[in-house]
């Protein structure tokens, strides 16, 4: 019995450890799994630069990406090798064209090929411009604040932009193979006809011979228009109403710059010059012995009276 207490007891006490130690364990499991404050605010304030961090590298790259989108479309459009080849001409090339819209057919290729410059119909538009105020001048039309100039380059290039984007949507409507670029260089290469008709025709007055180049020269011209349109056309009534517009447009403008300019730059200058300002206030000189009459008459009356 006494063996019996004594295990019973020692047993009693051992189990009484056991559960101390086990809750000793415990609390300091939960010790070391709470972290103290100092650590708890160096680990969020490492997370909130991590953040900041991040925010400021993306912005950075928002910022390049947009930088680089916006010198990439400055480039496009203010770069000047974007209209290099279309002014990349030599001289001798320019001359051939020249030469070259004067004959209506080339039995070379089918269809006949257009030249895409824009250095031959630029210098022909400007030639224009001269030959106008050349003959502006020779005809003894007053120059006034600039108008002459400013009327002649309207009217040129006016025709030339306007005419060939019609053309173009005609072209497009009627289904012929040119493009803009194309349309322009063949209706400035046209326009050398008209150059040649009225330098001579302003140098030289007289109705006759300007009917004459304008039928011969100005034809030529536009026959070559009309040869490169036929060939880029399918369908005769597409090739009707394209070439119809093309002959009757180009022609009767050589007829209007050769009659009908010089009277509407001077409408044109009379517009803005006004009415004509009446003549200033001058004084005039009284006849004194009038005067000197009616008061001697007056005065032998009073007398008589």
């Amino acid at each position: 019995m006494e063996n019996m207490d004594d295990t019973s007891g020692s047993s009693f006490e051992d189990m009484g450890e056991i559960h101390q130690r086990m809750k000793e364990d415990e609390e300091e499991g939960d010790g070391e799994g709470v972290p103290e404050e100092g650590e708890e605010d160096g680990a969020f304030l490492g997370m909130k630069g991590f953040k900041s961090q991040l925010g400021r590298q993306v912005a950075d790259e928002m910022w390049q990406a947009g930088k680089r989108q916006a010198s990439k479309a400055f480039n496009l459009y203010a770069n000047i090798d974007i209209l290099r080849p279309y002014f990349d001409v030599e001289p001798i090339q320019v001359r051939n064209r020249l030469l070259e819209s004067m004959i209506p057919i080339r039995l070379i290729s089918f269809p006949q090929k257009i030249a895409v410059e824009l250095y031959g119909p630029l210098m022909l538009v400007f030639t224009m411009v001269a030959i106008l105020l050349h003959g502006m001048k020779s005809s003894g039309t007053v120059i006034r604040e600039g108008t002459l100039m400013g009327t002649a380059i309207g009217t040129c290039f006016g025709y030339w932009l306007g005419v060939s984007s019609l053309v173009c949507f005609v072209a497009y409507l009627c289904n012929a193979q040119i493009t803009m670029l194309q349309t322009l260089s063949l209706l400035g290469y046209g326009l050398f006809g008209h150059c040649v008709v009225l330098f001579i025709t302003y140098n030289i007055h007289f109705h006759s011979l300007f009917y004459v180049f304008w039928l011969c020269i100005g034809g030529l011209s536009t026959l070559r228009m009309v040869a490169v349109l036929l060939s880029r056309t399918v369908g005769h009534t597409q090739r009707l109403i394209l070439c119809g517009t093309v002959t009757a447009l180009h022609m009767l403008f050589l007829l209007y710059l050769h009659f009908a300019y010089h009277k509407v730059v001077e409408g044109i200058l009379d517009t803005l010059d006004g009415p004509n300002v009446a003549l200033p206030f001058q004084r005039v000189a009284r006849d004194l012995s009038l005067g000197t009459n009616v008061v001697f008459n007056t005065t032998a009356q009073i007398q008589t009276a």
